[in-house]
Parts: C-alpha cells; sequence; structure tokens
C-alpha cells in the first residue's frame, strides 16, 4: 500500500450481507475518499479466493447456514489467515464476528471450527434472544466515543485469555454472557454484534480502521454532521428505552 491508497475487501456479499452490513464498506470506501486517499473496492464472492494483499478487510452478519458455509470456505481457503499474518485489518459483524472465533453452534446444532484469529468461543444461548439498541463505552485503549449500534442474535460469545472486550455495555446484551462486555478484539482483528451498520452510527470505527491500515495517529478532518445527527438519534432512542 502507498500512502495515499487504501484496499478494501468486502468478504462474501453473497452469503454474508444479511442486515445491511454492506454500508460499513460504504462508510469505510466514502471515509477514505473524504481524506483524498485512491481506495480499491473488493467483493470476493464465496466462490473466489479471498486475496492477501488487502489492508482492510470486512465481514458481514448472516443467517446460520450461510454462517455455516462461510465458515467453511474461508478455512479452505487460507487467504484470511494469511492476510492477518501480513498484518492486514479485519472487522467483523455477528456471524462473522463468531466465525472469527475458535468455534460457534452452526446450523445443525454442531460444534462448528473457525478461523481462531480471536480468542472466543460463541455458543447458543439458552435464554430470550438479544434485540434491540445498545449503547456502550468502547475499551478506552482505542480512544473512540460511545458506541451505538442494534444487536440482533441468540448466540453468547466468551473471550479467552487474549482477547480484550471491545466495549463495556450500558444498554443492552452486548455478548450475552452477562458479563456486560460487548464485542472483542486483538491487535489488529476486531469483533462486535452491532449491526446499524454500525459504522453508519460511529464513524470513528471506520476511521481507526484507516488509521491502523495506513499506520498514522490522526487524519484529516470530514465532514461528520449526518453521522452525528444519527449518533445523537440512536443514544437517546437506547437511553429511552433502556
Amino acid at each position: 500500500m502507498s500512502d495515499n491508497s487504501l484496499r478494501v475487501v468486502w468478504i462474501y456479499p453473497d452469503l454474508l450481507s444479511t442486515y445491511g452490513d454492506q454500508g460499513n464498506v460504504l462508510v469505510v470506501e466514502r471515509r477514505a475518499r473524504q481524506r483524498r486517499l485512491d481506495v480499491q473496492r473488493l467483493d470476493v464472492r464465496s466462490d473466489q479466493q479471498i486475496p492477501t494483499s488487502g489492508d482492510i478487510y470486512l465481514i458481514g452478519g448472516g443467517e446460520d447456514r450461510p454462517q455455516r458455509l462461510a465458515a467453511e470456505r474461508l478455512i479452505r481457503d487460507g487467504g484470511l489467515d494469511r492476510a492477518v499474518s501480513n498484518g492486514a485489518i479485519v472487522f467483523s459483524v455477528c456471524a462473522g464476528y463468531q466465525i472469527l472465533g475458535h468455534e460457534f453452534i452452526n446450523d445443525l446444532g454442531e460444534r462448528q471450527q473457525g478461523l481462531g484469529l480471536l480468542d472466543v468461543v460463541s455458543t447458543r444461548g439458552e435464554g430470550d434472544r438479544c434485540v434491540g439498541d445498545v449503547l456502550a463505552d468502547i475499551d478506552p485503549k482505542l480512544g473512540l466515543p460511545p458506541l451505538t449500534g442494534f444487536e440482533n442474535h441468540q448466540g453468547v460469545t466468551h473471550l479467552g485469555q487474549s482477547a480484550r472486550p471491545f466495549a463495556k455495555v450500558r444498554f443492552g446484551n452486548g455478548n450475552g454472557v452477562g458479563d456486560g462486555y460487548e464485542g472483542a478484539w486483538n491487535d489488529t482483528v476486531f469483533g462486535t454484534y452491532m449491526h446499524g451498520p454500525v459504522m453508519a452510527r460511529n464513524p470513528h470505527i471506520a476511521d481507526l480502521l484507516i488509521k491502523l491500515a495506513l499506520d498514522v495517529n490522526a487524519l484529516p478532518p470530514a465532514d461528520d454532521r449526518w453521522y452525528e445527527a444519527l449518533r445523537q438519534e440512536r443514544i437517546a432512542a437506547a437511553t429511552e428505552n433502556a
């Protein structure tokens, strides 16, 4: 990657794009272009090979069977694992988040192997489905404002020793374990249950990924008025319904 270019890879839109998470790709692309970066976007379908030369890889949510198929194909392909070994950034949502862990429960009720890029294990929750608006405080180490999003999952995700919680929940369920944490991250790999799409509500997450990819501490300012209006609307809604 040159200093003014960015290669963004959207993984398996034919399997993992059920809840509008493709919006995350659009936000990353737009936020990069606002900084006059030359963005190359690659939408990689499940019958195509994952390129290893990307800078930012995005994975969305999906239903149970497509999630199983995606995990099987990503393991066979091996490209995402090699990309992370080369320093690539990965941001995953819901089913994509579970796939990045060691294992999850698939549509057949069986334990399904994940990629092991995050030290997490996902099981199927026995209580009510986690649905609704969420407000959470992102790990201070990442230096981001509060997280707003919408969760819709039955899965429960347990964090291992090397996984840091992405956020501490004020309102909502998050990982569903009952410890008040939402998502996980380690080094350049991130996972969350938040839809919305999450980057439309939280454009600073997109900026974080871009900074990590460029290896810089700051980016030129961008117009945040539309994003901030949406953020405040959804934060107010979450607070009111809590």
